[in-house]
């Protein structure tokens, strides 16, 4: 019974160890997660107002090879962003799940998938499986730059401009991230970011929707202004992608720490409450044995009289 009783001990002192350490990490994520929100935050406003502009410029632009489809699509790169570091629930798993999604998806409509992984449990993941990747960026995830979101658009780009059939183009774009929608609620989605979906949208709806348009003249022609404005456009989709996962990345991993305190709090008492049942055994089977000894030091003494 005494034995019983210091193993209950050893698994509290070890469970409040790992309480202590899961709650650091939740409020290090909390601080985190206000962090990135703010960085976050402060990209949108550019990231609506360039969509915006190369909308408007596609729509005067009506044969470019970024906003045409091909008439038969053989090749797409996907590219997967997930964590460089654990701890985070499904964070990555989910974004995984997404991406086999989308990958089984393309391989029905008879296109070979190229893979472009963002974090190290991604590249991880497929490694393990032997899943070619044509590149990997690791060490970026947590806290992204512009810089590394336009040298991944650079890798896509060029991909993107080569011919398909004769150097090993890609006819399609697509980014499988994680959004954030709340401390509490973040979903793995994937979007197409080449070629361009140009929608035709009522003028009185979209000026409903987003307010007054304003009016662009281009020079020297708004197939210039569209050469330009694609890079920086793919550039800045990479790059608003990448900070959504940051913050979803932070979110995921509070949660999955405060998950983590409460289910050890919970364990610690339970564990307590065992240890104490064991303890009163204990307590109760030694008082039974002096009782016990009692009686019969007291029958033999009535005997020997």
């Amino acid at each position: 019974m005494g034995a019983q009783l210091r193993v209950y001990r050893r698994r509290i002192r070890s469970t409040k160890s790992m309480a202590k350490i899961t709650r650091a990490m939740e409020l290090i994520a909390t601080t985190r997660i206000t962090k990135a929100q703010r960085v976050m935050q402060a990209a949108e406003p550019y990231a609506r107002e360039i969509t915006r502009s190369v909308s408007a410029v596609a729509q005067r632009v009506s044969d470019h090879p970024l906003l045409e489809e091909s008439e038969n699509p053989t090749r797409a790169a996907v590219l997967v962003i997930t964590s460089d570091k654990g701890l985070a629930g499904a964070f990555t798993a989910n974004a995984i799940k997404e991406s086999e999604r989308l990958h089984t998806l393309l391989q029905n409509q008879g296109k070979e998938v190229l893979q472009y992984v963002v974090g190290r449990k991604g590249v991880t993941f497929n490694e393990f499986r032997k899943r070619p990747m044509e590149r990997t960026w690791e060490d970026i995830t947590e806290r992204p730059t512009y810089q590394d979101a336009k040298e991944i658009a650079d890798v896509l780009m060029e991909r993107f401009t080569r011919d398909t059939e004769t150097e090993g183009g890609v006819d399609e774009i697509h980014i499988v991230t994680t959004k954030f929608v709340s401390m509490l609620t973040q979903h793995a989605a994937s979007h197409r970011v080449l070629p361009l979906e140009v929608e035709e949208v009522e003028p009185k709806v979209l000026e409903a929707e987003q307010g007054a348009q304003p009016l662009y003249d281009f020079e020297p022609s708004a197939e210039e202004a569209l050469n330009q404005l694609l890079p920086q456009y793919v550039a800045n989709r990479i790059y608003f992608a990448l900070l959504e996962s940051a913050a979803s990345q932070q979110a995921s991993r509070r949660n999955a720490m405060k998950a983590a305190t409460d289910n050890a709090e919970e364990l610690v008492q339970t564990l307590t409450r065992q240890a104490n049942q064991a303890r009163q055994a204990e307590i109760t089977n030694e008082i039974s044995e002096i009782v016990g000894g009692a009686d019969a030091l007291a029958g033999a003494s009535a005997g020997s009289e």
